[in-house]
């Protein structure tokens, strides 16, 4: 008996020397090192944000809309690979440098379709593949956009080669200033470079002569007021139509019609700080002299925001006295008007004070007449809607509605506002 239970001791601690000895292997092994992860920050979203084509910015106003430069010039480069042109809002997207939630806050300005159409999608993807072509040795001073075009690059490329050859006077001078062409990649100049009829490195008196004979701008710029100008003349000052709208919208919408300070015009996104400094010493400001109102005439079921703002309320205060006007379908006395949240009281009594309330226009109907709809979004009846129309149907007599609802004095006093 004792022998048995000496080798039952004896089992039982070789079987847990084991599971020690298998958990102490395990445990041990050299963990597979978990790769770096690096995650890029959105920044915030300007507030002067208004809609654009992503296939005009450069990188200065990609910044503008909030991105790093590392970001920046990822997208620009991502651009490049899908052949120089977002062609839709969903190609644009799969560009990592932009997160789902800087997506989504930008999306509904990007002027780009949904998605491609067919034939686009085609002809952007087979140009990835195809690269570029060189027959010879070339001088790229005598290419002309047509001649990018045929070697491989997009009509847009093409267009900034082009472009950026103007801006240096007309040539690429050296093989080191064709390389700093941004819209030619590294990969490109790689093979570009051997068949560059251009010397290698730039003169050193090429910044000098640069700065002595500046291109000149074909644009003639004469004083203007940015607020008075339409799409063409903004056209006519060197924007595209899309540029121009974008202003425009940026003038009309986000600062209500009315640019007030150059400062105002520097911060639209798709105005290059190189071009406001060109613009801006014929730009003239003039002041709107806007007529005061009288509100010792002014309606207060009828005065506008901003009016409210002209008398002195701030955005919070106009915007919740509009609103709750708005849902009651007019104010029926001046008591509602100081009930009414987020204002500053102060200044809301010194204009009810001063102000006339016209009630003749504001819709009342008795209970049993009033349409189903009015009484389920009117604040004071919508939370009585449904009762007021059961009822309805078996009395059609407001005294017996009245009855029935058996409500509060303080809200029958207030509903009784807008009854008959």
């Amino acid at each position: 008996m004792m022998r048995k239970s000496y080798y039952q001791k004896l089992a039982f601690m070789v079987t847990l020397l084991t599971v020690l000895f298998a958990y102490q292997k395990y445990t041990s092994r050299e963990k597979e090192p978990f790769p770096e992860v690096t995650f890029i920050k959105d920044a915030s979203i300007p507030v002067n944000l208004s809609d654009f084509d992503p296939n005009t910015l450069d990188n200065e106003q990609w910044q503008k809309l909030g991105f790093s430069e590392k970001q920046t010039a990822t997208i620009l480069k991502y651009k490049d690979i899908v052949g120089g042109k977002f062609t839709s809002k969903e190609q644009l997207k799969k560009c990592y440098a932009i997160s789902e939630e800087k997506f989504s806050e930008l999306a509904s300005f990007i002027l780009l379709p949904e998605i491609a159409e067919k034939g686009d999608s085609k002809r952007f993807t087979t140009y990835g593949k195809k690269g570029i072509m060189i027959s010879g040795k070339f001088n790229p001073d005598q290419f002309s956009a047509n001649d990018w075009l045929k070697m491989g690059f997009s009509e847009r490329q093409s267009e900034a080669i082009i472009k950026y050859r103007n801006y240096l006077g007309g040539s690429f001078i050296s093989k080191e200033k064709f390389k700093e062409c941004f819209i030619i990649s590294s990969e490109n100049y790689s093979k570009l470079e051997p068949y560059l009829l251009l010397p290698t490195k730039t003169p050193e008196n090429f910044r000098n002569s640069v700065k002595n004979n500046p291109v000149k701008s074909k644009i003639q710029y004469h004083p203007f007021d940015p607020n008075q100008l339409g799409l063409d003349e903004w056209k006519a000052l060197g924007f595209s139509e899309k540029q121009a709208i974008t202003i425009i919208n940026y003038r009309d919408r986000n600062l209500r019609g009315n640019f007030k300070s150059l400062d105002d015009l520097q911060k639209c996104f798709v105005i290059s700080a190189e071009k406001f400094q060109e613009m801006k010493p014929y730009i003239k400001l003039q002041e709107k002299q806007q007529e005061q109102t009288d509100f010792s005439k002014t309606d207060l079921n009828t005065i506008t925001f901003k009016q409210l703002i002209e008398f002195g309320l701030d955005e919070r205060s106009a915007g919740s006295i509009i609103g709750f006007r708005k849902k009651l379908g007019g104010f029926m006395n001046k008591q509602q008007i100081l009930s009414t949240y987020n204002i500053d009281r102060d200044l809301v009594q010194k204009l009810i004070s001063t102000a006339p309330l016209n009630t003749s226009d504001v819709p009342r109907y008795s209970l049993a007449e009033a349409p189903e709809e009015w009484l389920k979004n009117h604040p004071y009846f919508k939370y009585s809607a449904d009762k007021i129309i059961f009822y309805r149907i078996s009395n059609p007599d407001d005294k017996k509605i009245w009855k029935l609802l058996k409500l509060k004095s303080e809200y029958e006093e207030r509903m009784k506002l807008y009854v008959k």
